[in-house]
């Protein structure tokens, strides 16, 4: 089992003994920045271009980003769909807006997950970030806020292989988590996840029980308590 992430109290690097995703600490491998989440205060008419920089920026990259939860051609499909209904609100109706709308909703869904899997990908390193085409943002330092212990409210299946889990957040949380396992077995990393509403977990065996469980990291060294055990039927 991963040793849980927390933060040196002095300055942002990696504390002693501390693995990111399950993979050691290095010289060039720190936990000093994340993925911005400001995309999404954005206007409407800036998250085109930002959207096709991501798109391009992963496409550029298919060697370091070989697992992406969202196809290219999806994300394309959605920049495009939204940039022609946001050309024709501009003096359309209301119907017209409405579309518009339900598609930067679409958009916006589609970034917040590639986002949560550029995190963990990154593992702090700004260039990773910048080459996905999101924008780092370095850790503030918050009061340690010791997280309570998770509540891991559910697990569905989304796809063949592949599930969501969803927690219940709370304030001053920057990384949720995840393992599973099987049986008695031992825990698997599941990854680190930025968001409570978009936690993945691909990979799996279709008619196998699985148990899941999560953990909140916040701020400095404060890192929670696993929450309890949701065992779900892979499809």
């Amino acid at each position: 089992m991963s040793t849980p992430l927390t933060w040196s109290k002095t300055k942002y690097t990696w504390s002693k003994k501390l693995t990111w995703n399950g993979q050691a600490p290095t010289n060039n491998n720190k936990m000093n920045s994340h993925v911005s989440l400001a995309y999404k205060k954005k206007k409407e008419g800036e998250i085109i271009p930002f959207a096709q920089g991501v798109h391009d920026g992963l496409g550029g990259h298919a060697t370091l980003f070989t697992s992406l939860p969202v196809t290219m051609i999806a994300l394309l499909a959605a920049i495009t769909d939204y940039t022609t209904k946001y050309n024709a609100a501009q003096k359309g109706s209301v119907a017209q807006t409405e579309a518009k709308i339900l598609a930067y909703s679409v958009l916006i869904g589609l970034l917040n997950q590639l986002a949560a899997y550029v995190e963990g990908v990154a593992q702090g390193n700004p260039d990773t970030i910048r080459a996905a085409g999101f924008e780092p943002v370095e850790h503030t330092h918050v009061p340690s806020v010791p997280p309570v212990k998770p509540e891991l409210t559910s697990v569905e299946n989304i796809a063949a292989s592949k599930v969501q889990l969803h927690v219940t957040m709370q304030p001053n949380i920057h990384s949720i988590l995840v393992e599973y396992r099987t049986g008695a077995g031992n825990w698997t990393s599941g990854g680190a996840f930025s968001s409570g509403r978009n936690i993945v977990i691909a990979g799996l065996t279709p008619g196998v029980v699985y148990d899941f469980r999560v953990a909140f990291v916040g701020g400095n060294d404060a890192t929670s308590e696993w929450s309890d055990l949701v065992t779900h039927m892979c499809a």
